[in-house]
């Protein structure tokens, strides 16, 4: 648990003094996956079965482009 939003901020501030200079370096057994989706849904569900689905594609010119899908 944080004390207070102000122990949260100058630890932030700190960290942002410490790596001022460039990036923060990764530890040397760090790893990990890089994800770019095409494609992803978001679906909220509704008491009255009309559910919210939407889908977002990548448009080939870097944003997105927004569907409504049906419940």
């Amino acid at each position: 648990m944080i004390a207070s939003r102000q122990v949260l901020q100058d630890a932030e501030q700190a960290a942002a003094a410490r790596f001022a200079a460039g990036d923060v370096p990764a530890p040397e057994h760090w790893g990990g996956y890089r994800i770019a989706p095409e494609t992803v849904e978001f679906w909220q569900g509704r008491p009255d079965r009309l559910h919210d689905r939407l889908r977002y594609c990548r448009d080939g010119a870097g944003g997105w482009r927004t569907e409504r899908l049906a419940p």
